[in-house]
């Protein structure tokens, strides 16, 4: 079984004209994925750990399954965002980031590990417990950005375009603050949402997808639904 995990940015364009003054260097990337066998595979790895999460909905059965990616500019760290269905309806936001060594202080967001047939060893973090995630989604509502293109570089060599199943975009608001993605982060789980808190602004990641608060935030669609809000910023 193959499985890829973001882990390069292999191309960027210049920030939009007219965001220049908030979005220098921040613009449209094309993200490399690599075929690989993953030991445990996502599902083996993820679905354990949800069970465990204060925000759990309960449904065993899940789908429609889609992802999207954001970009790391830095080009280190994956960062995958899930959205699983249920029979119910109900969507659950799962976004979750791969790195090749622990992440200091965040024990306590490690999902799990897995081996990459290409990358060796991967630790697979809570994305809201991961700096730069959360800096990451702040520049995409900052500067109205999308989900990373994608491009799927085979075990033959060979790179072909992969379609993303899931969108999502930033609403576009200047005044969002950035984070630097090295200073660490408190998140804080509760039943439908976690908060995340730093100087001066809260964000809430909605985990089971439905009502939000008010704020420029961060969008997402699928197979399962659209116009979801799944990242909204306050304060």
């Amino acid at each position: 079984m193959h499985e890829v995990v973001n882990e390069k940015v292999i191309s960027k364009v210049q920030a939009e004209e007219g965001n220049e003054g908030v979005c220098r260097g921040y613009g449209r990337a094309m993200a490399l994925l690599h075929e690989a066998t993953l030991t445990p595979g996502k599902n083996e790895l993820i679905e354990p750990w949800l069970r465990t999460r204060p925000w759990w909905d309960g449904q065993v059965r899940r789908g429609p399954v889609a992802s999207f990616r954001l970009d790391d500019p830095a080009g280190q760290v994956g960062l995958e965002c899930f959205l699983f269905g249920s029979p119910s309806g109900e969507t659950l936001f799962v976004p979750v980031t791969y790195r090749g060594a622990p992440l200091a202080g965040a024990g306590s967001s490690l999902v799990g590990m897995m081996e990459h047939s290409a990358l060796g060893t991967r630790y697979v973090y809570d994305a809201c417990g991961d700096p730069v995630f959360v800096a990451t989604v702040l520049d995409t509502i900052r500067c109205g950005g999308r989900q990373a293109d994608l491009r799927l570089l085979k075990a033959v060599g060979t790179e072909v375009v992969r379609v993303p199943t899931a969108t999502a975009h930033g609403d576009g608001a200047p005044d969002v603050p950035a984070h630097d993605p090295e200073a660490p982060v408190s998140a804080v789980d509760g039943t439908d949402r976690t908060t995340i808190t730093g100087d001066a602004w809260e964000l809430t990641v909605q985990r089971r997808l439905g009502p939000a608060p008010d704020g420029p935030g961060l969008t997402g669609s699928y197979e399962g639904g659209a116009d979801l809000r799944l990242a909204v910023l306050s304060g």
